[in-house]
């Protein structure tokens, strides 16, 4: 239970009940006296025919409703039985996994198991136009872009944001969790960073779609909201940005800090210095805070309270609230308490949009299995390295930092943590990934085709546009291999740079690595041997930067010191 409640969570009164209120049809849990003023009155809301319906096997700890039943836990219109398993079904059902909750709500989201129905009601679902991978799968690695909008629409919003503005990408995450869930990294993008945004298809109101024409060199914010772009938009841009395609996108408003910061009981903040800032309203002495509601907003939308008052100082305090909202979330105090669970529960549901691969609450509690288990200390948060933009005699945005941000992102779109993740059962683990290594290493032992020798069709399966053609010219002009040729884009597109090839093609398979640069685990060796003049199969992907430049991603202790990185369970006073 919280503070204000009754003491120790498993005390949950068998003298209370769930009641049908005949005047809204909703059941409602009906307090005992004596515990009436300590404990929050919970609403189950009824099923809505039109709405969909819970999934077949019920989450554990919750049995399924069926019509015309008491929530879990109780007993239709009297009390459950002292003894009885009401009472601990209930409170199973009101305990949330680990640091599920803690992380999906960094991005407004959450994993509810109770009233399917009423929390799908609250979402808003936007259509993005065929933008992203379609939805993250169990078995890969999951990119989800959290994007925090300024628009001033909806209650709560009018001192906010830009009068007549239709909103930016005002605070954007790409946060990133590795294939074997054991790590997260939270990518910060500043929105004035100069970038190219792409070419968008929009879905409209009536159904069709329209085509936003693209800008280059503008800021990032204005991939969303500016010129009709939606969601959709500022994941293409990412990805144009960063070489990694999004699977699903998560968009809050200013009112997702208000309610979930009230929500949780307030996020612990630590100052080192008092701050008076006249534009956010922000004004708190120096020491430790909990922070909920408007000095919660304004604490994240702070520009002149710490470091030196730009945007990307802000991004830190911002980084520095989501881990402490995360502790909070995972600590014993909010996921014993039935109070604060619902009430995140209607606060997330309420403040979120999501794209039709989440568009519902069964969506999002497959998407919270996957991310129950992430250990805090393995989750970072980092931001994309950028340079004052050169162009510019007042500094106003920035540029990409190539130099710092190569390595990052190469990291990234390598599912590599940058942490030095523990992991259950290491020693096997390590024992089956160095044989794994050994095997993969093997393909590069023997010998080698002349490079005159060499034939290989080169796609682009999601590497720069124009790479294709780029390593074609290279290889035939400057490194000797004539029977190349450029296919254009692949059919599908890769996660990483792969080589193709037959068995009786291994010597040619060796050679192209070596020119290349290949690592081992870009072959990819079939099992049946291919014709005399047959081409092998170079699909270039996200990891692949320039011909010859190696693809392999560093380990976390080869990244530059100047990129800028903080652990979600290490607590960082702003200064």
């Amino acid at each position: 239970m919280d503070a204000q409640s009754r003491g120790r969570a498993d005390d949950i009164d068998p003298a209370d009940q769930w009641v049908l209120n005949p005047r809204t049809g909703h059941y409602e849990l009906q307090l005992a006296d004596s515990a009436a003023q300590a404990r929050p009155k919970v609403t189950a809301p009824r099923r809505s025919p039109s709405a969909p319906s819970a999934p077949t096997t019920p989450s554990p700890g919750v049995p399924k409703p069926r019509r015309g039943d008491a929530p879990p836990g109780g007993r239709r219109g009297g009390r459950s039985r002292k003894g009885g398993g009401g009472g601990g079904r209930r409170k199973k059902a009101l305990v949330i996994t680990g640091g599920t909750l803690a992380f999906l709500l960094v991005g407004g989201s959450l994993a509810a198991y109770l009233y399917y129905d009423h929390l799908n009601g609250n979402l808003s679902v936007t259509d993005i136009a065929g933008a992203g991978t379609g939805g993250f799968k169990k078995d890969q690695a999951i990119n989800i872009l959290v994007i925090g909008t300024d628009k001033r629409s909806g209650a709560g919003n009018e001192g906010y944001g830009d009068k007549e503005s239709v909103g930016h990408a005002d605070t954007t995450i790409l946060f990133h969790i590795a294939k074997d869930r054991s790590n997260a990294t939270a990518l910060s993008i500043p929105r004035d960073l100069i970038t190219d945004i792409p070419n968008c298809p929009t879905k409209q109101p009536d159904g069709s779609t329209k085509d936003v024409r693209g800008s280059k060199g503008t800021r990032f914010n204005s991939s969303l909201g500016q010129e009709g772009r939606d969601a959709g938009c500022t994941m293409r841009t990412v990805k144009g940005l960063t070489g990694i395609e999004v699977d699903n996108f998560m968009m809050v408003d200013f009112n997702a800090v208000k309610t979930l910061s009230t929500a949780v009981g307030g996020v612990p903040v630590c100052l080192e210095k008092a701050v008076d800032d006249k534009d956010s309203k922000l004004k708190l002495p120096a020491g430790e805070h909990r922070l909920s509601g408007e000095e919660a907003l304004a604490f994240v939308r702070t520009r002149h309270a710490f470091g030196n008052e730009s945007d990307l100082d802000r991004i830190k305090t911002q980084q520095q609230f989501l881990g402490s909202m995360m502790r909070e979330m995972k600590s014993k105090e909010t996921l014993t308490s039935p109070k604060k669970f619902f009430s995140l529960a209607e606060a997330a549901t309420k403040s979120l949009t999501v794209d039709q691969g989440l568009g519902s609450i069964n969506k999002l509690t497959d998407l919270a299995g996957e991310l129950k288990d992430i250990d805090l200390k393995n989750i970072t948060f980092t931001t994309l390295p950028v340079l004052d933009n050169p162009a510019e005699k007042v500094k106003a945005t920035v540029v990409v930092n190539q130099a710092l941000a190569d390595p990052l992102l190469q990291m990234i779109r390598g599912d590599v943590s940058l942490t030095e993740v523990e992991k259950k059962e290491q020693a096997a683990k390590e024992a089956a990934d160095a044989d794994a290594k050994a095997k993969q290493d093997a393909l590069l032992q023997g010998n080698r085709a002349a490079a005159a020798d060499v034939r290989v069709n080169v796609y682009n399966g999601g590497g720069p546009k124009g790479a294709a053609s780029t390593t074609l010219n290279w290889l035939q002009n400057s490194k000797g291999v004539p029977k190349s040729s450029n296919v254009g884009n692949a059919p599908t597109k890769v996660g990483a740079t792969q080589l193709e090839y037959a068995p009786n093609q291994a010597d040619q398979a060796r050679a192209l690595a070596d020119i290349m640069g290949l690592p081992a685990t870009a072959l990819k060796m079939g099992t049946a041997d291919a014709a005399a003049k047959a081409p092998m199969k170079l699909t270039l992907g996200p990891d692949f930067d320039q011909p010859g430049a190696p693809l392999a991603a560093p380990a976390p202790q080869q990244l530059p010191e100047d990129v800028q990185q903080a652990q979600a369970d290490k607590a960082v006073c702003a200064k």
